[in-house]
């Protein structure tokens, strides 16, 4: 007697679980599954019915595909403990939306550990025996919803980038949604400035681990502490050292490139409904739509940290490293020079060697030079292309312009505007298309005019969407052009400022350093070099019979241009 009043009564003591959950993919339902409207059923019905000691478990956000969800885990690790007699659901696709998993649970594990299930809506009630048998069949109803739902939503997504539009929702941190506006992003500038620093101080040589080292010194919030610190949403907890900056989150910062004011679609996808694992995609297969928001940084800025990340400036035995290193070429195979530093080697003897030399073995001559050679040689580069422009700087944009075989004045804006009425056009077209439906639908056209109206339609169309794609693929270089010229120009002005060379400024102004072989041997000191500078490549400073022919003919240019007008 006392055995089975101790057992009532620890009965007694145990909770009712009240389950709810709600997926991105069910908001389409509207209130009717909310979560509060979840909790108010549910509520209701357990004290209706006398289930003692309810507790709310809460899925927010969560596919029913899977089970990996922190309110059900913990609703589960309690069931296990013995601590619930029963489990409460507003309808069956709450619980899950996986019939095998669904059936394991329900018709398994439960009954096994003596726990009753009901789902309010399916009338189901394992103690009672009502509504199991048609369990089955509502778990697998469940199941291809969810399997359509996944396929409607690729679908859209698909269409969505076809049009040109961006796919994720997610914000890339330096950028903010406002309010009512759910596609554009805007400029957040207290994270877009972090932004700019962390590409800075990779330009000036600093790799993702020092980046966050030095961040967390100046004691920068992370962007999890700063989404808090403003009151917007944040994936993440708070963290417990709020300027602790990750060398993931660095790189991941680093690699985006829409900082550079474009959108890039398809960057991943998950193996199925089912299996939520992410499962990342080349870069050649991204989707890169230009100009959908305000640019952060530049796309030459974002290409030079990209070439820098690929060629990761090591240092050598000794802990020295060049200035160049990364940015030093064999004229002859292409290959990379090696940067050479030892113990036994003094700075003024540090050398770059081509890599496939290998000691006289490889494939190609040394193409040797060394380090303080080549610094005097780029230096003096510098300051002759640096007087040069101060001095003539129109003459240097003249000599730019016919080095590049035109010139590009007025040509962004000729782009757009043939992009802009190209686009019209291809809008015009289909409403053209489903006027001559119609047409032919009631009788107003033959089939024969339409089939040859239509062909028409649609071979202008495909012409224009071409054309489209070409303009904007012209218009991006345009203006990458624009902002390599930008960068070349500040470059030019702290190297003026400074006096010396610095990584920032070597980054800022040279791509490419080409080291020819030296036919003399034992003489490093007249070894040809290319220096392919940002935005201009290779430029010659014009001798003084070269740049009084250029100056006559800018002159010439003014006066014809200046009668014309």
């Amino acid at each position: 007697m006392t055995a089975n009043k101790n057992t009532k009564g620890q009965e007694n003591e145990k909770i009712t679980a009240l389950y709810c959950r709600l997926s991105q993919d069910d908001n389409v339902d509207g209130e009717s599954n909310s979560i509060s409207n979840q909790k108010e059923i549910l509520l209701d019905y357990a004290k209706k019915n006398g289930y003692l000691h309810p507790q709310f478990f809460v899925d927010d956000g969560i596919s029913g595909t899977t089970f990996n969800r922190p309110g059900f885990q913990e609703m589960q690790r309690l069931i296990e403990e013995g601590k619930v007699s029963t489990v409460i659901v507003k309808d069956l696709s709450r619980f899950g939306r996986e019939h095998l998993l669904c059936g394991h649970y329900t018709e398994i594990v439960y009954p096994t550990l003596g726990v009753n299930f009901i789902a309010l809506q399916e009338n189901v009630d394992t103690d009672k025996g009502i509504g199991t048998e048609m369990m089955p069949f509502h778990n697998i109803f469940n199941e291809w919803y969810a399997a359509q739902t996944s396929k409607k939503i690729r679908a859209v997504n698909e269409m969505k980038a076809a049009k040109g539009k961006r796919v994720s929702s997610s914000v890339a941190y330096g950028y903010k949604k406002i309010e009512g506006d759910k596609e554009q992003w805007y400029i957040d500038e207290p994270a877009a400035e972090v932004v700019r620093k962390i590409f800075e101080l990779c330009l000036s040589g600093k790799g993702p681990s020092q980046i966050a080292s030095q961040l967390e010194r100046e004691k920068i919030l992370t962007p999890t502490a700063y989404y808090y610190s403003v009151g917007r949403n944040a994936c993440n907890p708070m963290p417990v050292n709020i300027y602790r900056w990750s060398t993931e989150t660095i790189i991941n910062i680093l690699d985006n490139r829409q900082y550079t004011g474009c959108t890039v679609n398809g960057k991943s996808t998950t193996i199925s409904y089912k299996v939520h694992k992410v499962v990342e995609k080349s870069k050649e297969e991204y989707q890169i739509i230009p100009n959908t928001q305000e640019a952060i940084i530049s796309e030459n800025t974002w290409l030079r940290v990209q070439e820098l990340r690929k060629n990761k400036r090591r240092n050598t035995a000794t802990g020295r490293k060049s200035l160049f290193s990364g940015l030093v070429y064999c004229a002859d195979c292409g290959s990379k020079l090696h940067f050479c530093a030892s113990k036994s080697l003094k700075k003024n003897q540090e050398f770059f060697r081509c890599a496939n030399y290998k000691d006289g073995r490889g494939s190609c001559t040394i193409h040797y030079i060394r380090d303080v050679v080549l610094e005097q040689i780029v230096t003096e580069a510098i300051r002759e292309l640096s007087d040069f422009i101060r001095s003539y700087n129109s003459v240097f944009v003249y000599l730019l312009a016919q080095k590049k075989g035109k010139s590009n004045l007025n040509g962004e804006k000729l782009l757009k505007s043939t992009i802009a009425s190209s686009k019209k056009r291809i809008s015009d077209l289909d409403k053209l298309f489903s006027r001559i439906y119609e047409d032919n639908i009631i009788g107003k056209l033959s089939d024969e005019r339409y089939s040859r109206m239509a062909n028409e339609y649609e071979s202008e169309q495909k012409e224009l969407v071409i054309k489209v794609a070409e303009c904007e693929k012209q218009l991006v270089e345009l203006q990458k052009q624009t902002v390599d010229m930008k960068m070349l120009y500040q470059g030019l002005s702290e190297f003026t400022e400074m006096k010396e060379l610095t990584p920032l400024v070597v980054n800022k102004l040279i791509e490419r350093i080409e080291i020819h072989n030296n036919e003399k041997k034992h003489s490093h000191n007249n070894v040809k070099v290319d220096i392919y500078f940002t935005a201009i490549g290779l430029f010659d400073i014009p001798t003084e019979q070269e740049l009084l022919k250029a100056v006559e003919e800018l002159k010439s240019r003014k006066q014809i241009t200046g009668k014309s007008a």
